[in-house]
């Protein structure tokens, strides 16, 4: 997960380390090229929030519960995708020396979802899968007013992963 810098009209800058973490999707086909896919990912990062008054930063966990409808395109071995969809982002913090300050709770975002990627065919069961995945979310606040920024921001996540059929 790479989240980009963001500069408010609010006098608040907020930037984020990259974040590592883990999806899992489950994709159903409804006809040889359309399908829907259920996505939950969980990330860890840094949020970095710099206000006129303060440096503060919040250790994130960031949960992605999300659905899209996917459209295959065939080639042989090559099997390139588009997806379109939306959910939801839930962004905790996790209480340690990374956190600097304790005015924050948890919240939960409606996103966008929209990503393409391609996949390689190894065997009739698995394929190799790459892909870029954006997410627009609203950038989090964590419920502390001096953290808002009335702003949106596009989460770049790209992926690399196995995928079974069965």
């Amino acid at each position: 997960m790479i989240e980009p810098f963001v500069s408010s009209s609010t006098d608040v800058k907020v930037s984020a380390k990259r974040g590592l973490g883990a999806l899992i999707s489950y994709r159903f086909m409804l006809t040889p090229r359309g399908a829907v896919e259920a996505n939950y990912a969980y990330t860890q990062n840094t949020i970095h929030y710099v206000l006129p008054s303060a440096n503060q930063q919040v250790n994130a966990r960031t949960q992605e519960v999300t659905a899209a409808y996917v459209y295959n395109f065939n080639f042989r071995k090559f099997n390139p995708f588009v997806e379109a969809g939306g959910g939801a982002l839930l962004w905790g913090n996790i209480r340690n020396l990374a956190t600097t300050t304790l005015d924050v709770k948890s919240q939960t975002t409606i996103v966008g979802l929209y990503g393409a990627g391609i996949a390689y065919e190894i065997s009739p069961s698995f394929d190799i899968r790459a892909e870029y995945r954006g997410i627009v979310s609203k950038v989090p606040n964590f419920g502390n007013p001096p953290f808002t920024t009335n702003r949106w921001y596009n989460i770049y996540n790209p992926t690399l992963g196995v995928a079974y059929h069965f």
